[in-house]
């Protein structure tokens, strides 16, 4: 019943993750539109099987024996502009937008300049930087449960928070997403000293998930992780990045275990030394 709708067998995850890390999927599907989301969303509810959705694979480390279900690859890109709204599918790519709305002139995605994610994604996790967070320009989400029904979020009834989001506790997938945006003439020049900061103090072009840990309140994981001596910490082919030391990042054929155990290591050494426990932003996916 599945290869009706076009399913593949042993993926490499690899290839679909920018940390470059994973094994084989047992099932895998990509989907352009959101008809064709709720039909698998149907039949994996259907057979039970396990699912994660990806986009570009921005915030996930999947392990080295890949994943025992099926991985559903979101392309769902279409853009719909009407002056200072846009509604974006989830599978469309977090970064252009952001460049699009500022050439626009308008306000509210210009932190999402070179983020390699999702729109999909960045609501999931509510990503944010420079004092901004996607949650500000969301006005509602089209988000489809496992069982096909379609469902229509408010910005408020998705309970965003600190890298978090109500999705992250709920079976489904996040199908569009319909953003409010503010004009403002300041928004160009703010997007570029974003960009120029970003290249200055993130591993920009290195194999990574992005950063691996959450803030703990009033303080910085990354500042918490230097003071400890780990900076440019190598194990295996993980290493904790020269530049920013909340990045880990694949300096060869770095292995989910090594990334795993490097993490761990951090954890112990934070907190033995400053009493705070780091808590992971990446999300692990286990094989089964």
């Amino acid at each position: 019943m599945m290869n009706s709708l076009n399913f593949k067998s042993n993926i490499l995850l690899k290839n679909y993750t920018t940390y470059g890390i994973g094994g084989y999927a047992k099932r895998f599907i990509e989907v352009n539109r959101i008809e064709s989301l709720v039909e698998v969303m149907k039949l994996i509810d259907k057979e039970g099987d396990r699912f994660i959705i990806i986009g570009n694979g921005s915030n996930i480390l999947f392990d080295d024996r890949g994943f025992d279900g099926v991985v559903v690859l979101n392309k769902i890109n279409f853009i719909e502009w009407r002056e200072n709204i846009v509604n974006v599918g989830s599978g469309y790519n977090f970064s252009l937008l952001g460049s699009q709305a500022t050439k626009k002139g308008l306000s509210g995605l210009e932190f999402g300049v070179g983020i390699p994610g999702t729109v999909g994604g960045a609501v999931f996790m509510n990503a944010g930087a420079n004092g901004l967070e996607i949650k500000d320009a969301v006005e509602s989400i089209c988000y489809i449960h496992k069982n096909g029904f379609i469902y229509d979020f408010s910005k408020e009834n998705g309970q965003f928070g600190y890298r978090h989001s109500v999705f992250q506790q709920i079976d489904g997938a996040i199908a569009s997403v319909k953003f409010s945006l503010k004009y403002d003439d300041s928004v160009k020049k703010r997007k570029i000293e974003m960009i120029n900061y970003r290249k200055a103090t993130q591993p920009y072009r290195e194999k990574s998930c992005g950063c691996v840990f959450y803030n703990p309140k009033g303080y910085s994981a990354g500042k918490l992780i230097e003071e400890c001596g780990l900076k440019g910490l190598k194990l295996g082919g993980a290493q904790v990045s020269t530049v920013h030391c909340n990045f880990i990042i694949n300096i060869g054929n770095a292995s989910s275990k090594e990334v795993l155990d490097l993490i761990k290591y951090i954890q112990f050494k934070v907190c033995d030394k400053s009493d705070v426990m780091l808590q992971t932003e990446v999300r692990y996916i286990s094989y089964d």
